[in-house]
């Protein structure tokens, strides 16, 4: 059963019913409601839907649990599957499906596919998060509903009893836990370098000898800028590995517990990776466009009409052409390189790499 005509209702219809389930879907209007079902979802009344499952799912808002009251004795003895989330982390004292229980004791409550979007039920488990987070006071229910998913194409993962059901809905709510700190050193080193490059390349010309060179702060003074982050950032991913096994050798075993703030360190050496094959790629994308600008063209006809007055046939200086030419190759090369760091950092390429493959590219 289906309490719910909204969106994520309508999603869980449509994959239950490709899954061989037998769904009634309850609806306070379900004559308007119903075209918007597959036409093998029976849509009816939420009182009729209620007394032909065994296991409901409820779709519906917060807000609206207590319009269920007056179902609570055709409800008694069910199996209710909490799957809403709030708007905000921790927005209540109890979790949502703490909160229905309380209303239905008589039930059993189980709190799950909330952190599965309605596309991912549409489209099926093979087009996005296949994991489906669990939790309840009864085994027997979570057992149920697990087996639901797993014929749905999902992998139940048993989060405990109901009182992980907050830590579960804080779960899609969550806006890049793992990123927050990579970026604010990323932002913190592009900060500092900007404003040393600014300094040395816009502000010391214009005060020494009165050029007005602000028209390299777009391109230029950026494209110094994010190699320097590039690198700096590349270093501090294998820095911690290194801090790391000088602990272990200073106190003779592995098995003592790095400092907190060496471990989140190490937690996040990926993410830091990632942003510095970030870095390294605007810097290749800028300095293609060096030559693009109006800038650029301004400099090439000037220095023309330069060696036209001086009369010189040729400005060739062979030295600059091969630092230039070994230049712009070693740094493709790099680029490749750490390309190839970058993907197998993830997940689903690392995965597919024993130890010794990982290690053999690191």
């Amino acid at each position: 059963g289906v309490l719910g005509s909204g969106d994520f209702a309508r999603s869980l219809a449509v994959r239950l019913v490709c899954s061989g389930f037998k769904v009634v879907v309850g609806s306070r209007n379900p004559k308007r409601k119903a075209s918007l079902f597959p036409a093998a979802a029976e849509v009816t009344f939420q009182a009729e839907a209620v007394k032909k499952a065994d296991v409901i799912f409820v779709a519906i808002f917060r807000e609206h649990y207590s319009t269920l009251c007056d179902l609570a004795d055709v409800l008694a003895g069910k199996i209710l599957v909490d799957v809403s989330n709030n708007t905000e982390i921790n927005h209540h004292k109890e979790s949502n499906a703490e909160y229905l229980a309380s209303l239905f004791p008589a039930c059993t409550v189980v709190k799950g596919f909330n952190v599965v979007s309605a596309w991912t039920l549409q489209s099926g488990a093979r087009d996005g998060n296949k994991q489906v987070l669990i939790c309840s006071n009864n085994q027997e229910a979570k057992r149920t509903v697990a087996e639901i998913a797993q014929v749905m194409g999902f992998t139940p993962v048993d989060m405990g009893c109901m009182s992980s059901a907050s830590e579960i809905e804080n779960i899609p709510l969550r806006l890049l836990p793992a990123w927050k700190i990579p970026i604010f050193l990323a932002l913190g080193l592009f900060l500092c370098f900007f404003t040393y490059n600014l300094i040395r390349q816009v502000i010391h010309p214009y005060i020494r000898e009165q050029k007005n060179k602000l028209y390299k702060i777009p391109i230029e003074v950026v494209n110094t800028t994010l190699p320097c982050v590039s690198y700096v950032m590349l270093s501090l991913v294998y820095l911690p590995g290194v801090l790391a096994a000088c602990s272990q050798l200073y106190y003779g075993t592995k098995y003592r517990r790095f400092p907190d703030w060496l471990d989140q360190w190490l937690q996040h050496r990926k993410q830091i990776g990632l942003l510095s094959f970030f870095c390294a790629a605007l810097h290749a994308v800028y300095s293609l466009c060096l030559p693009m600008r109006r800038s650029h063209r301004y400099l090439l006809i000037e220095t023309a009409v330069k060696q036209a007055v001086e009369k010189k046939m040729t400005i060739w200086v062979e030295e600059e052409v091969w630092r230039m030419e070994i230049y712009i190759s070693v740094g493709i090369i790099a680029l490749g390189l750490l390309s190839l760091l970058a993907i197998t950092s993830l997940p689903s390429i690392a995965n597919s790499l024993n130890w010794r493959e990982f290690s053999f590219i690191q």
